[in-house]
């Protein structure tokens, strides 16, 4: 699976192992008209990927 630039910063930066350039990359990208959707989708992913992991079925899909 390939992640998009933007996915890799939010990844980063929820692992808590994002450099200061990097911040200001995400920063940057969020403020930006053309990037914003890019990082809309990468955090709706990220929300996603939780919401599934912490279904009390653990993630099954309802029948």
């Amino acid at each position: 699976m390939s992640f998009s630039r933007a996915e890799k910063l939010i990844n980063k930066l929820i692992g808590n192992k994002i450099s200061e350039g990097e911040l200001a990359e995400l920063l940057a990208g969020i403020t930006d008209e053309e990037e914003r959707k890019a990082y809309a989708d990468a955090l709706e992913i990220y929300f996603n990927r939780l919401l599934n992991e912490n279904r009390p079925d653990n993630g099954a899909e309802p029948k």
